[in-house]
């Protein structure tokens, strides 16, 4: 599997690497499929797995992700010491909602709960979920640099940010990666100068979401482009569309995710798929619906 760099002083990572949220939503397999999956994943070469505390049920939920990624690690046969798991804190899950909470208090209970809960001493990749609009970006950020001095995290990552985000958080501490949405329904990293942005600064991109997510991943088959494509190169639609975002930049990394082991393998499938110019032109020029 090919590599890219995760960021500045940060090991290089497979390009197609995987987001674990969807083991632990609504509609989650049981225990033992999510760790076949991630078992799946990780025999096949991938190296970064992406989780959060937050991706669970509801509040008395939280850290189930985590939980799950620690126990397939766990149980795992091969090189753990090979493996960057990264997770998040500013989020919180009352009643099943998705609440943001960058309050640098809040924050640090949240990371030493995911320590516990990956049981481990240092978290990989620490990164900010998404800003708090009454929290001040210095405080939210300050935060992720005071877990880092006191060696409770080793990198530090943000999410959902935009460029000025980007750098007022950068005059705060360095930022090896930024997590933010790109696929073809979802052009804002691109739009908007994030992603040049990062791959500017040597920051890795962590693309989330790379099909679309929900109801819109599985409108891929049937668009005409897409699937055109997928039939020339004898692969799914979801692949053709993974090898898009990875050929947006060489600082691109997708996380995306699968409940069943045969979805986590064909995402595999779009590390080794070369577009040409003409079929990503295509898919550039194409209208994907979101409706």
């Amino acid at each position: 599997m090919q590599l890219r760099p995760l960021g500045p002083g940060a090991p290089a990572v497979t390009a197609v690497s995987f987001g674990a949220m969807p083991l632990s939503l609504a509609g989650r397999p049981s225990e033992a499929q999510a760790v076949a999956v991630l078992h799946a994943a990780l025999d096949a070469g991938v190296t970064l797995i992406d989780t959060a505390n937050v991706y669970c049920e509801g509040e008395s939920d939280i850290g189930h992700n985590e939980r799950l990624v620690a126990q397939a690690l766990r149980t795992w046969q091969g090189p753990r010491e090979a493996v960057v798991v990264a997770t998040k804190g500013g989020l919180t899950r009352p009643r099943g909602a998705w609440v943001r909470d960058g309050r640098p208090g809040a924050i640090t209970r949240s990371c030493d709960a995911s320590l516990r809960a990956l049981g481990v001493e240092r978290i990989d990749l620490y990164q900010l979920h998404a800003l708090d609009e009454r929290v001040p970006l210095a405080d939210s950020v300050g935060a992720l640099a005071d877990l880092q001095r006191t060696g409770k995290i080793r990198w530090i990552g943000v999410s959902n940010f935009s460029v000025a985000d980007i750098d007022e958080a950068l005059t705060l501490c360095d930022v090896v990666t930024v997590q933010n949405r790109l696929n073809p329904f979802f052009r804002e990293a691109l739009d908007e100068g994030v992603l040049a942005h990062c791959r500017t600064l040597g920051i890795g991109f962590l693309a989330y979401s790379p099909v679309g997510g929900g109801r819109l991943n599985r409108t891929l088959p049937g668009h005409s482009v897409v699937a055109g494509i997928a039939r020339t190169h004898g692969v799914s639609a979801h692949a053709v569309v993974e090898a898009w975002v990875l050929a947006q930049a060489p600082n691109v990394i997708i996380i995306p995710g699968a409940r069943t082991v045969e979805h986590a393998r064909d995402s595999l499938t779009a590390d080794a798929l070369a577009l040409s110019p003409g079929e990503l032109d295509a898919i550039d020029r194409a209208e994907f619906s979101r409706a």
